[in-house]
């Protein structure tokens, strides 16, 4: 029950494809000119043309992240400062005890 088992791996049963060269068209060598295709030109996109209202959108939202991102680090700089301070304190507060405990002695 707790002998761990290994299952066993089924023997592969595929077979592999036959691949066959393409057939390439081949000119007999002559003097005459073969014309020649040109590549067709890419479909160029459109240049993007963002309106007044869509430039301010684009704007707003922009400033918004900025001001999200530096509220998120001004939040994480101040939790590590208080964890700073907290600890500072606890520092001289078992510093001022353990002197007192020694100097009872």
């Amino acid at each position: 029950m707790f002998r761990p088992q290994i299952p066993t791996m089924p023997t592969a049963t595929f077979t592999t494809p036959q691949h066959t060269a393409p057939v390439v068209a081949q000119h007999s060598a002559c003097a005459c000119q073969h014309p020649t295709t040109a590549p067709a030109p890419l479909p160029s996109r459109p240049p993007v043309r963002l309106t007044p209202a869509g430039l301010v959108a684009v704007v707003g939202g922009g400033v918004a992240a900025v001001l999200v991102v530096g509220a998120v680090l001004v939040s994480l700089l101040l939790a590590v400062a208080i964890t700073a301070a907290s600890i500072a304190v606890c520092a001289v507060v078992l510093r001022s005890l353990l002197k007192t405990e020694h100097h009872r002695r």
